[in-house]
């Protein structure tokens, strides 16, 4: 299994309306396996402009970062309330939970990140840049990079492009364990996805490297 790491520029994500009216869908990514079957995890930013239900997703994990507005409150049917506000609020659940969302003062914009829990755990920070960061995957995962402001650069002879505001890197180790160094100012969302059938110790690093 090959290494492959490139960059997805936010002009390239595809805008679709939801069935229910209530906002639109940015999907930067959808990883599907080699058999063509469904997704294994995604990423895309919502676009909530009114109240309404969430779609649910059996088996799916999901967390939810506001990048833009004033919030959205989340209610879930055994009366859970979890409120996703500025600056970059977060939740995560289950997606087959039934949830209702509430726009707190005006549309939102939200990243979602959304993964298959038999068969990957996920993590995401959000992490200021400021100089280099070095990320380390381990053979078989991926590491995400999303530019939430200022911009980056690969440091590292890759070649890839460099990461403006809004922007996206997928960052997939193969069989062996994959090295890159950004360079930058700003902040970004930082998701590893491990195969939950191997684990691993890949990390990141704040340095001079």
């Amino acid at each position: 299994m090959p290494a492959r790491s490139r960059v997805i520029p936010s002009y390239e994500y595809r805008r679709t309306r939801w069935r229910n009216g209530a906002g639109w869908t940015r999907e930067i990514h959808a990883e599907a396996p080699a058999d063509g079957n469904d997704w294994e995890w995604r990423l895309s930013i919502a676009e909530i402009t009114a109240d309404g239900p969430f779609s649910a997703f059996p088996g799916v994990d999901r967390e939810l970062v506001l990048l833009a507005g004033e919030g959205v409150r989340l209610r879930f049917d055994d009366g859970t309330v979890a409120d996703v506000l500025p600056p970059y609020g977060r939740h995560r659940f289950a997606g087959e939970l039934a949830i209702h969302g509430e726009l707190v003062d005006g549309p939102t914009h939200d990243f979602n990140l959304m993964w298959r829990r038999d068969l990957y755990d996920a993590e995401l920070w959000r992490r200021p840049l400021v100089g280099a960061m070095v990320v380390f995957a381990e053979p078989r995962s991926t590491w995400i990079v999303h530019q939430l402001a200022g911009h980056a650069r690969f440091a590292d002879g890759s070649a890839l492009p460099d990461l403006a505001m809004g922007d996206t890197a997928i960052l997939q180790a193969g069989d062996e364990r994959l090295r890159h160094v950004l360079d930058g100012a700003g902040e970004a969302l930082l998701i590893r996805l491990t195969p939950t059938d191997r684990g691993g110790d890949g990390g990141l690093s704040l340095s001079d490297d």
